[in-house]
């Protein structure tokens, strides 16, 4: 009798668990984007305001609502995420607005996704030396949850926002695609069928410059596929009408993948 009443008990904890992770997931795929986009509660506070009104040329090119969302986001990324200083005195709320800024223009297109495998942002003044790689970094993303920016090369990005350099946008795109891979609430929100034909894409591409038939983008592209969308993504928002000219298969799968264009930026919605 006790026997039954413990095992009847556990089946009706199971139910009830995979009852409410069915929820979950229903909310997740069906109402998060709703959520994330309308029903954010905190506006960006006026600190982090006026650097992404005077930097963010992305910013500046919104709509009026637009320019709302991407404000409440960048006030959700600050919350969730732990700003560190390295060789300085402190993080600096321009540093905060910058930095979360390049991420949710990243990841504009996706509402729910906020880098939730990232939570720490470690920042130096200049390039600083890994003694994992035995040299000298402007920035890294890293599987253990880190994301490392050299504060004046970062800067640097959007000094001349048309060069196809982006340190920003460059890290992001790292940990966007190990994001996507990574097993949480955010996992697997890139379209697989468009990132395989991005993947054909993206080697075809390699192998081009590698021949030294192509030379759009610089040479550190050829790195390897990681570094190749990195890059990619950087003369996407810095170059996208050179890029779509260039090459516009190339151009409209990004687009795709990336769920916005920056050509048609501003008339949205």
């Amino acid at each position: 009798m006790f026997i039954g009443a413990i095992i009847l008990f556990l089946f009706l904890v199971f139910v009830l668990y995979n009852v409410f992770a069915i929820i979950r997931a229903i909310v997740r795929w069906y109402l998060g984007d709703y959520i994330n986009t309308y029903l954010l509660v905190a506006r960006l506070d006026p600190l982090y305001k006026k650097p992404i009104q005077r930097y963010l040329n992305y910013y500046k090119q919104l709509n009026p609502s637009e320019k709302v969302v991407f404000e409440k986001r960048v006030q959700k990324f600050i919350n969730q995420k732990q700003f560190i200083a390295r060789d300085m005195d402190k993080v600096t709320d321009e540093m905060k607005a910058l930095i979360a800024g390049a991420a949710i223009q990243l990841t504009y297109g996706y509402p729910s996704v906020y880098f939730t495998h990232f939570k720490r942002i470690l920042i130096y003044p200049d390039d600083y030396y890994s003694n994992i790689s035995q040299r000298y970094h402007k920035g890294e993303v890293n599987m253990g949850g880190l994301i490392v920016l050299s504060w004046k090369n970062f800067v640097d990005g959007y000094i001349d926002y048309k060069d196809g350099r982006n340190l920003g946008l460059h890290e992001m795109a790292h940990a966007l695609r190990l994001e996507n891979a990574v097993k949480n609430e955010e996992y697997g929100f890139l379209d697989d069928d468009i990132l395989r034909i991005w993947t054909d894409l993206c080697y075809r591409e390699i192998e081009k410059m590698e021949l030294g038939e192509s030379d759009f983008f610089r040479a550190y592209a050829a790195t390897n596929s990681q570094e190749f969308f990195a890059v990619s993504v950087e003369n996407f928002f810095e170059r996208p009408e050179e890029f779509s000219n260039w090459h516009p298969k190339m151009y409209n799968t990004l687009s795709k993948l990336l769920n916005q264009d920056p050509l048609k930026i501003g008339r949205l919605g």
